[in-house]
Formats: C-alpha cells, structure tokens, sequence
C-alpha cells in the first residue's frame, strides 16, 4: 500500500514520531527501585522480543528469564557489576540450535543435525544476530514502556561458568544479557559517533583518507574528553574515545575470557 502525501509523515516532525524518540533517547540505566516489573508488562517485553526479525524464519534463538537470587549473584559476580542482581528482570539471551535440532531429529532420524548444518559458523553467527535482534526488540519496548535498561555483554567474561550455571545443552551459547526495571537515575546520555565517520555511501571510508572525518573524529574525541569529565567520573584521568580504545587494545584479554574453546565445547564449528 502506498501512502497519499496526506498520510505521509513531515519531515519536520519524524523526530516527535514515538518510535523515533525512544530510539533517539535510549540510555543505560544501571541503578533501578525495587518496584517489581508487573506480569503483563512481562509478557509485553517478551512478545516483543519474540516479534524481532529471525533469519530465514529460524527462530534461532532463545532467554532465560533469571529469577533465582542467588543465580543473579553469581551472574552479577561474573560480569563484576553488583547492580545486575538487583535488577526486577535479569534476562540473558542465548544462541540457539538445539530446539532446532531436536526437531530435525524427530522428523528425520536419519540425520544427526548436531554435525550437520546447525553446528557450522555461519549457523552459529546467524543464532548470534537472531538472539541481539530480540534483545533490542526487547529493550526498545522497555524504554517505550517508561523502564530503563542495560545490556550485558559482561554477563560472557566467564563464558563456561555461565554454561555450567545456567547447563545450557550442546548448541546454545550464551550471547548478551539485558537488566530491566524501573530508573532510580536519569543519566544524561552518552554523545554518539559523528555520522559521518559510522555511515558511508557505497564504499568504506577511512579517516584517513577523509579531512572532514578526521576533523570530525578530532571533535568527538574532546566532545567524550567533556562528557567524562564534566559528568561522568570527574575524579578520574581525562580521557578521549581514542585513549579509550587505546587502552583496549593494550590489555585484549582484560576482564573476560577467550571464547573460542567454550564455542566449540557447545558443540559448534566455527570453521565450517
């Protein structure tokens, strides 16, 4: 259907739009009150996530909704944040193959769909983004809702721990976590990327061979040297977004694990 210029949205007011509001306003919230998130809300967020976009209508993906106090400590003890046993919805979302591969098994006893397909690289990649898919549909609803969030990746530093607590079978991995609940902060949000520097025409551009985006990138590192200083941890060094990434790239291991073992302990062939 095609929409008459009548039904057509101005461009002057797409930024009052809802759905573009809460996109454009999304923060991490870290510091929740101990309202509890009421069940209909749940099954909300929970449909929401389950209407994201699937790979080839895979639906590769899965959560476990964490509501054991003494899981969310170990959990929260994992990704070194206190705050994510304190959250009202503590959810970690997961790469999945193994529904999938019991169904094929029942259908078709002549296959073993654990090394057949569902193991390999690609399939482990495409459960990936199935499962960040839903995570963001989730989230989003949140916001929307008036709840605040923060998405985990720490909840992976110790990828096997996570495994055994959790005893995810062979072909589901663990890929994010997501803490809901209602805001005890309203921080100001982070400043973003220029645009120029993130999205490009046709090709890739590097800053490098780009004076604008080089200029640009200059600005966003003093624009994040502010931000830190001025609002976020004014006791601490003045650092840039390129100090910051430096310092990342110095220490690679710093605070999580090597995956690639605990990929393959799951069952699943990167190399293929």
């Amino acid at each position: 259907m095609t929409l008459s210029n009548s039904q057509k949205t101005p461009a002057a007011n797409l930024a009052d739009n809802p759905t573009i509001r809460t996109l454009l306003e999304r923060r991490s919230i870290r510091g929740f009150t101990d309202e509890p998130v009421d069940d209909q809300t749940i099954a909300l967020l929970e449909q929401a996530a389950q209407h994201a976009a699937t790979s080839r209508y895979f639906h590769e993906w899965s959560a476990i909704r964490v509501t054991d106090h003494d899981e969310a400590l170990a959990i929260a003890d994992m990704a070194h944040q206190r705050y994510v046993a304190e959250a009202p919805l503590l959810y970690i979302f997961l790469a999945d193959q193994r529904r999938n591969a019991d169904l094929v098994r029942r259908f078709a006893d002549d296959l073993d769909p654990d090394t057949t397909l569902l193991n390999s690289g690609y399939v482990f990649l495409q459960s990936q983004n199935d499962a960040v898919l839903a995570l963001h549909a989730m989230e989003t609803a949140a916001n929307a809702l008036g709840l605040g969030g923060v998405i985990l990746g720490s909840v992976i530093n110790d990828t096997n721990r996570l495994i055994d607590l959790l005893k995810l079978p062979k072909l589901v991995y663990p890929v994010l976590g997501l803490a809901i609940g209602h805001p005890a902060q309203d921080p100001d949000p982070k400043p973003r990327m220029p645009r120029q520097a993130q999205i490009f025409t046709n090709t890739y551009q590097r800053a490098d061979d780009d004076a604008d985006m080089k200029d640009a990138l200059a600005d966003f590192d003093q624009t994040v040297t502010r931000y830190y200083r001025d609002i976020r941890h004014m006791d601490d060094p003045h650092r840039s977004f390129s100090a910051i990434m430096a310092d990342k790239v110095r220490n690679p291991a710093s605070g999580h694990e090597p995956m690639l073992d605990s990929i393959r302990r799951q069952g699943f062939d990167p190399a293929c």
